[in-house]
């Protein structure tokens, strides 16, 4: 069966399909894609997982088409974040 692994980094993303056997997990298609060769700071251990935007654990089992993605914590650059006074980000005048 054919299915893709998704990953994404702030300056580099990849979309990867891949064939895999019918009783394949989530931890063997990711394995098997090199995408942790390519992105080494990967920790399956830490980062949650997914198949099209709804999370699963490592042993769950793929469908043919799925969508196998590793998501990274999301982080914020006060800088570049819009500041909101008030409740509701309505300004308070």
């Amino acid at each position: 069966m054919q299915i893709a692994v998704a990953y994404s980094e702030p300056a580099n993303q990849i979309w990867l399909t891949i064939e895999m056997p019918d009783d394949t997990t989530v931890q063997s298609a990711i394995e098997k894609s090199g995408v942790l060769r390519m992105f080494p700071g990967i920790d399956l251990t830490v980062q949650k997982v997914g198949i099209f935007g709804r999370l699963v654990k490592l042993d769950a089992l793929l469908r043919p088409g799925d969508r196998v993605e590793i998501y990274r914590p999301i982080t914020c650059d006060a800088q570049t974040v819009p500041r909101r006074d008030g409740v509701g980000g309505e300004d308070d005048e």
